[in-house]
């Protein structure tokens, strides 16, 4: 089955359709808070079975906002079931929103609320840590209701809650059921960093790892981006009955492609496009390759391997289905660049800095027909190099770079990308990409577990390969070049670049799954006919 696009959300964009509801009269804050809540204790019961067998103790933690009103109604609903809840409240009564106050009050019917300070909460946590090393329980519950995603300060307090709970891990018992609401305080909603401060020059912060995160109506960017997944556990998405979807400004989780695009059904070889990928001399041709190889099994109907006339024979030796033609320098690249049926380039793989500059300039320059090019590796070092080549890049371009590339090509969005995360919402891979994808004026596709796409407009989509779509195989030398050549292939085939860009990154993870430990970048092309036959073509 191809899976469907969903959206990612900031915190200001899930406030923004909260609010739109309540103020059509759909629904009520107070309506949201009781749905939030049972959501929150019918997933943890859905998570673990076990816990509706036996009692447990359950410690939840809740924060000034709203996340805290989610907070006590959990409490409720738990105490109802028959649990010991300890429950704690981080700041002042009086100061919580109308509808927290609510549930507050509801709670303070039916147990005690105690104020969260680092040493309330430390000797609280340590009383319950103690009590399952004697055998009083041997589960507990810890709900993290302090700020979910209206974080926009470094959490200390965090860090007691990581200290017990390492302390159960180090007498060999089971880690508490930790559940955040949301997302785990600590973490930034909009860009997954943990948020951190300074201290005697050093810089310090914490944020709660959770087994289980339970969030509402969408995925946020923080569950997907930076640490996000490392520290979420596993996610649940919550309906709330609302409908919004963000609007055209929200971020796209790139799904499978439609099967049209994929499918070949009829014509011939040239009506499914012509890429041509550029080769180093001798020796230094296998990232070439394996792009090559990557373009003709997603579909194109013809690749050739362009590369200087003494590595033909190497490349003969390894390739039979890509043709090989002899390409000595510009000169005889803007030659070939005639025949208007090579519709796609792949530059800079393995390419050489020198070379790769002189590729592009005339694949790039005025006198050669507009077409796609995927930049890569040495490609975009050269770019780097060089302003005006940088200059000559158009809409049709790709360029694919990891973190130490996109840090020479944009190294004042990088700074910011990596600079500490002192406030909320921190700078996102997301905000990075799409302001390169602006000043460059193509597609931006900046490679990584999170990997995110993005377009001059603002569009954007994330291709993570997180939770349950995880490939930790692609770290390996050669999967970026097997990508660079699924981007020229698709582009070949006539996707437009963005789509182009998406598809292949979703593809290339796939593979990935498909194939399991031991992958190299050699089986990514291989694995692709298993994975299209499992997408039903």
């Amino acid at each position: 089955m191809v899976v469907a696009r969903t959206r990612l959300l900031t915190a200001a964009q899930m406030r923004a359709i909260e609010a739109a509801a309540i103020a059509s009269g759909a629904v009520t804050g107070l309506e949201l808070m009781e749905r939030a809540g049972r959501g929150v204790v019918a997933a943890l019961f859905s998570e673990w079975p076990d816990l509706e067998a036996g009692m447990f103790r359950a410690v939840v933690l809740c924060g000034p906002g709203n996340n805290g009103g989610d907070g006590f109604v959990v409490a409720r609903l738990l105490k109802e079931y028959g649990c010991a809840v300890e429950v704690f409240l981080f700041g002042d009564a009086e100061r919580l929103p109308p509808d927290a106050r609510v549930n507050h009050a509801l709670w303070q019917g039916m147990g005690k609320v105690r104020c969260i300070w680092p040493n309330v909460l430390a000797t609280a946590l340590s009383d319950v840590t103690d009590a399952i090393l004697c055998g009083d329980t041997d589960r507990v519950v810890i709900v993290d209701a302090l700020f979910g995603l209206g974080l926009s300060r470094p959490l200390d307090e965090a860090g007691v809650i990581v200290r017990e709970t390492e302390r159960l891990e180090g007498k060999g018992l089971l880690t508490p059921y930790v559940v955040a609401i949301d997302l785990p305080s600590g973490l930034c909603a909009d860009s997954g960093k943990i948020l951190i401060s300074q201290n005697d020059e050093r810089w310090h912060g914490s944020a709660l790892h959770a087994r289980l995160t339970v969030t509402f109506h969408a995925l946020k960017l923080g569950h997907v981006l930076q640490d996000g997944p490392s520290l979420c556990g596993t996610v649940r998405c919550v309906d709330l009955g609302l409908t919004s979807d963000g609007g055209p400004g929200a971020v796209a989780v790139v799904g499978g492609p439609p099967l049209a695009m994929l499918d070949k059904v009829a014509g011939h070889k040239f009506s499914h496009g012509h890429a041509l990928v550029l080769s180093r001399g001798v020796g230094h041709g296998g990232a070439a390759r394996l792009a090559a190889r990557g373009a003709l099994r997603i579909g194109a109907g013809l690749v050739t391997l362009g590369c200087p006339p003494s590595a033909l024979i190497e490349n003969a030796a390894r390739l039979d289905a890509v043709m090989l033609r002899a390409v000595r320098g510009a000169a005889e690249l803007t030659t070939i660049l005639a025949d208007a049926r090579i519709n796609a380039l792949c530059i800079g793989p393995g390419l050489g800095v020198e070379r790769a500059a002189q590729m592009l300039r005339a694949a790039l320059g005025d006198g050669v027909e507009r077409r796609s090019v995927v930049v890569d590796a040495d490609g975009l070092t050269a770019l780097a190099r060089d302003a005006e080549l940088f200059g000559m890049l158009h809409a049709d371009c790709v360029l694919t770079p990891h973190a130490g590339e996109f840090a020479r090509l944009f190294p004042d969005i990088a700074a910011r990308l990596v600079a500490p995360a002192t406030t909320g919402p921190a700078c996102s891979k997301v905000d990075a990409t799409r302001e390169a994808a602006r000043r460059a004026g193509c597609i931006v596709l900046f490679k990584g577990p999170d990997t995110v796409i993005a377009d001059p407009s603002g569009r954007c989509g994330v291709n993570a390969a997180a939770y349950d779509r995880a490939a930790p195989w692609l770290a390996t030398a050669g999967s970026g070049d097997v990508l660079a050549g699924f981007v020229t292939g698709l582009l070949a085939r006539g996707l437009a670049p963005l789509d182009a860009a998406e598809t292949a990154a979703w593809l290339h993870v796939e593979c990935a799954r498909s194939f399991g430990p031991g992958l190299i970048a050699e089986d990514l092309p291989d694995e692709l006919p298993k994975v299209f036959r499992a997408l039903g073509l």
